[in-house]
């Protein structure tokens, strides 16, 4: 059997005509950037999350970028994230030549350890982002009681946690601005790249806005140095029609992962492997499915052979990037970080796998535990 870590193809035959009708009129109407469709899209995500302002633009990464311009991050400053995530976190803050300031994760849910957070504050701190990693939201309550307290903003690095919430408030109005991305990839995925901010701040909204076309409200009238970073309209019009299928392939990859829970405890596997844990409170919507696991690589490998598409995210910590070498941190700096590096194996999970697959998935990992 095969069963591919992500399987777009099923995902897509289910609503070909929807999106190749709306494809077709974005194409007859001849306007490809902003416009309405961006609007209507913006609109009806606003409504879906609980914001009062969406702002699209052309990616996730773009939309850390901004949030942080909005914000009037500048170099010299400091924010506080996590050195286990995608580099685009990190990355946003080094490009506007703040410096990122590293907090450990917790080890159950790999999101920010908000205990660690307020000593890493220092007068050059300018704001906290924190990542809701695989889907699930970071302990919002504490990290914005440090926050208000020590006068710095909350930007949530929901990239990979559209749809999830905490304590019934959905991840994008947790902080003062929410970062979303439409990477193919993720649970709400375009055409190809595509980003969202969300926020209730006014007079942030209209920054971003602002910011995403040069730092123009009126045409050739430059306010501010912002950058290109516009939603294109078709994928604005594709993201429209999948949007209203979020929450049932979010409903399917939260069955997906009961099942997986069920599968892995009858096949005495609890005590070989760690299963994701969902905090109190919090609405995982499982981007990813990651378990922990003792000699990982060997495993990996293995259902390769078996032909189960699986992933590492991620393989090496921000602070042991090459490219974050000048900040002086050494091995062992993060140590739960560095150990989640080593064990971590994403398996599928997408909304259309079939009981047979899953069993399948798991049979496998209990194969390789047999023979060791």
């Amino acid at each position: 059997m095969n069963v591919p870590l992500l399987d777009l193809k099923a995902q897509y035959r289910t609503m070909k005509p929807e999106i190749m009708a709306v494809m077709e009129a974005v194409c007859d109407e001849q306007g490809f950037v902003l416009g309405p469709r961006v609007t209507e899209f913006e609109q009806a995500t606003a409504q879906y999350i609980g914001s009062r302002s969406a702002i699209g633009c052309a990616s996730g990464s773009d939309a850390l970028l901004l949030a942080l311009m909005a914000m009037g991050v500048q170099a010299g400053d400091e924010i506080i994230t996590v050195p286990f995530t995608f580099f685009a976190t990190a990355g946003a803050i080094s490009r506007l030549g703040a410096k990122p300031v590293f907090v450990d994760i917790r080890p159950d849910t790999f999101n920010i350890d908000p205990n660690q957070i307020e000593r890493a504050i220092t007068p050059r701190t300018k704001a906290i982002i924190p990542v809701h990693l695989f889907g699930q939201c970071a302990d919002m309550a504490a990290i914005n009681e440090i926050a208000k307290r020590k006068n710095v903003r909350v930007i949530e690095d929901a990239c990979q946690a559209i749809g999830a919430a905490q304590n019934g408030k959905k991840a994008g109005v947790l902080g003062d601005a929410g970062c979303f991305s439409f990477f193919p990839t993720k649970n709400l995925g375009g055409f190809g790249d595509g980003g969202l901010l969300t926020t209730d701040n006014s007079t942030l909204a209209d920054a971003l806005a602002m910011l995403r076309v040069h730092g123009s409200r009126v045409r050739y009238l430059h306010e501010a140095v912002g950058i290109n970073s516009r939603l294109d309209a078709l994928q604005a019009a594709v993201l429209h029609v999948k949007l209203k299928y979020l929450d049932q392939w979010a409903d399917g990859r939260r069955r997906n992962a009961d099942r997986y829970r069920q599968l892995f405890t009858a096949a005495k596997l609890v005590d070989r492997i760690t299963l994701p844990v969902t905090a109190p409170g919090n609405f995982h919507v499982y981007n990813q499915y990651t378990i922990r696991v003792q000699k990982r690589d060997e495993l990996r490998a293995f259902m390769k052979d078996k032909g189960v598409g699986t992933e590492i995210y991620y393989p090496l910590p921000m602070h042991l990037q090459n490219c974050y070498r000048d900040l002086g941190h050494q091995k062992g700096a993060f140590p739960v970080s560095e150990r989640a590096a080593e064990e971590v194996l994403s398996l599928p999970i997408f909304a259309e796998l079939t009981d047979a697959q899953l069993v399948y998935v798991v049979e496998t990992v209990k194969q390789f535990f047999d023979h060791r």
